[in-house]
C-alpha cells in the first residue's frame, strides 16, 4: 500500500466541503476550457447534497485533510434494463496529485455506490484530448464504440 493509498479517504460531499469542491470544480471546468455561471455552482451543490433519488451524488477525495479531487454521479433509468445504470459525469483531481491514485480510486468509490444501489453498469464520457485521463480510463473501464452527438 503506497502512502497516498494510506492517507486517501473517499467519502460522501458535505456541507462543509462547499469551499473546496468549488475549488476543484472551477479547476475542472476550465480544464474543460468552459465555465457556468453562480446559480449553476449554487444549484448543482445543493442538488448533490439533496435527497431526491434523480439528482447527482458526490464523492471527494481527501488526503492528509485536504480536499484533492471530486467526482459526480447519477443512477437513471436504462430502456434496455431493469436495473438502474449509472452515468459518471465529472472526476477531477489537483494536477498535483495526479499518478497517486487519487482518480482511480473516485472511480471505484463510484463503482462500490453503484454495487449498492444496484446499477451494475457505470459509464462515463470524455473529451478525446483527455491523454491521462484515457490512460486510467483503459485500465479502469472498456473503451466503448459509441460516438456521441448533441442538437445543435
Amino acid at each position: 500500500m503506497t502512502d497516498t493509498a494510506q492517507n486517501l479517504l473517499i467519502r460522501p460531499l458535505s456541507a462543509q466541503d462547499e469551499p473546496e469542491w468549488r475549488r476543484l470544480w472551477c479547476a475542472y471546468l476550465e480544464y474543460y476550457e468552459t465555465s457556468v455561471p453562480e446559480e449553476v455552482y449554487v444549484s448543482s451543490f445543493a442538488r448533490l447534497l439533496g435527497d431526491d433519488s434523480q439528482d447527482f451524488n458526490g464523492l471527494v477525495a481527501e488526503l492528509d485533510g485536504r480536499l484533492v479531487g471530486l467526482t459526480h454521479y447519477l443512477f437513471h433509468r436504462h430502456g434496455w434494463k431493469i436495473e438502474k445504470t449509472c452515468y459518471l459525469q465529472d472526476l477531477f483531481s489537483d494536477p498535483d496529485v495526479r499518478g497517486r491514485g487519487i482518480g482511480r480510486a473516485l472511480i471505484e468509490g463510484v463503482y462500490a455506490a453503484a454495487d449498492e444501489a444496484g446499477a451494475p453498469t457505470v459509464y462515463w464520457l470524455t473529451q478525446d484530448f483527455n491523454k491521462a485521463g484515457r490512460r486510467l480510463y483503459d485500465k479502469i473501464g472498456v473503451l466503448t464504440p459509441f460516438i456521441k452527438y448533441a442538437r445543435p
